[in-house]
């Protein structure tokens, strides 16, 4: 075994507010993994930005209904075709749903593909395949829990291979992670094999709430009518220390500090004085950046921006989402909702109508004008998907909900594109007369992984290294054609 004192810990000294500012990092939900890419702000050291290029992942937990948003289907039977009606949108030929006006205007701006599949009714794997890009579970997957043999996400993999902006992470998943009523937390979100270290930045913003879903407070709802009362409120993590905290407190967390450094032997296999104290830098020049500071604070935005976005934790979200790319993050996924939020099987339609849909309708419309006016659009990928789609057969399970919904259903699902080099009002693929199967150009979570990386500007040879530097292919599939 290694001595205690055989590895050297020499540290530059630094200001005691910084020292305890760095200690404050975990209040954002960052760990040593992401300050590799932070640069030490006070060193006054810059360096030249890669070219712009982001991707805004907009994950629907619980399954979208492709009949009764992208893909209607007005002349099957009413059991099939539900109780919406369809709207023509500015593309000739393309209609959706009634409830989703805002981006029926803009259709110019984005593309749906009609025919992603996958071979699970299962909400767990169905997560794992569309958060990780892979249609092949790992082995000994555990629907029931997160394991570090899973594979990578999406946002993990961006993260590890994409090239900083600047200080910020790379890869920010946002308002919250996906988590099952019950408590337990839904695999594939996290860096799997690639090691712990390797996830994305989790933004802790929306409090967890087991039986209340939707856009809360405005439009929040519970599908089974349970009636517990959702008093959540929407809060980025603050950048400050705890306020009144006193002078003694503040001199033991300095002191912890100190110990910490004489033990830093310790601390990590393998790592270096040098690497430790980059990372603390890091850490500060993270805390005393004001663009994170105005990124997180979506709720103190102009009365007249949360209005256009919405007010309630949709709206926040992609605002959120919009403000971290501008920033300087390459990656930001988004969680419209908890785990089964959208998992209608029952009250569907007036939960679509009422509480799902006009809140996503608003939230998307105004993301997509923001990047639109920016000229921030034509490099910045946004797609929208979910686990699955839902079953053709609209059914009725009495004994849980009041009215009608639909079931699960990997076959088949729309998935929403814009930006990044999409060319607007183009539709992929096409499915049978009652919405259950791929006529034609069927496609797969690899074929829909590609096409994020491929926005990133990642070249077809790129690989990412397991925690025993093994490389990994980071293209499983080619990019979805027919969208550029």
């Amino acid at each position: 075994m290694m001595p205690s004192n055989s590895f050297p810990c020499h540290h530059p000294r630094i200001a005691r507010r910084h020292a305890v500012q760095a200690g404050s990092i975990g209040l954002l939900g960052l760990g040593m993994n992401h300050m590799a890419g932070l640069q030490a702000m006070t060193t006054g050291t810059q360096t030249s930005s890669p070219p712009f290029r982001a991707c805004i992942y907009i994950f629907l937990s619980g399954g979208l209904s492709q009949h009764d948003s992208f893909d209607p289907k007005p002349n099957a039977p009413a059991e099939i075709r539900g109780e919406f009606q369809p709207i023509a949108t500015q593309t000739p030929g393309l209609q959706i749903c009634e409830h989703l006006p805002g981006l029926a205007l803009r259709s110019h701006l984005w593309s749906v593909c009609r025919t992603l599949s996958h071979t699970t009714n299962d909400h767990s794997a169905g997560h794992h395949m569309m958060l990780t890009g892979r249609s092949d579970l790992p082995q000994g997957f555990n629907p029931s829990l997160p394991r570090p043999l899973d594979w990578p996400s999406i946002a993990a993999i961006a993260g590890g291979v994409t090239t900083p902006r600047n200080n910020l992470p790379t890869a920010a998943v946002l308002p919250e992670q996906l988590v099952h009523y019950s408590g337990r937390i839904l695999p594939g979100q996290f860096s799997g094999i690639m090691g712990a270290n390797r996830n994305p930045w989790f933004i802790e913003a929306s409090p967890f709430h087991s039986t209340s879903y939707g856009a809360f407070p405005t439009h929040c709802f519970d599908h089974q009518d349970r009636g517990n009362k959702d008093a959540r409120i929407f809060e980025a993590p603050s950048l400050n220390l705890p306020h009144g905290m006193t002078r003694p407190q503040l001199d033991k967390r300095v002191s912890l500090l100190g110990q910490l450094e004489r033990q830093c032997s310790v601390l990590e296999a393998g790592a270096s004085t040098t690497e430790f104290d980059r990372y603390r830098q890091g850490a500060i020049s993270l805390l005393v950046d004001p663009k994170v500071r105005e990124s997180l604070d979506v709720t103190r935005a102009d009365d007249a921006v949360q209005d256009r976005y919405g007010k309630n934790s949709f709206g926040w979200s992609l605002l959120m989402a919009r403000r971290l790319v501008e920033a300087g993050v390459n990656l930001v996924q988004v969680n419209l909702g908890n785990d089964e939020t959208w998992d209608t099987h029952g009250n569907a339609f007036p939960h679509l109508r009422d509480n799902l849909f006009p809140p996503t309708d608003r939230a998307l419309s105004a993301l997509l004008d923001d990047l639109n006016e920016s000229g921030l659009l034509e490099n910045t990928l946004i797609v929208m998907a979910g686990e699955f789609g839902r079953t053709p057969k609209v059914s009725l399970l009495p004994s849980h909900y009041k009215s009608a919904g639909r079931d699960h259903w990997g076959n088949v699902q729309s998935i929403f594109l814009a930006g990044g080099g999409v060319q607007g009002g183009r539709i992929v693929g096409a499915t049978d007369s009652i919405g259950a199967y791929a006529e034609y150009d069927p496609q797969t979570p690899e074929n829909f992984a590609a096409t994020i990386y491929q926005s990133l500007g990642l070249p077809q040879t790129v690989a990412w290294h397991d925690e025993v530097n093994r490389p990994h292919q980071v293209y499983r599939g080619d990019p979805i054609p027919g969208l550029t």
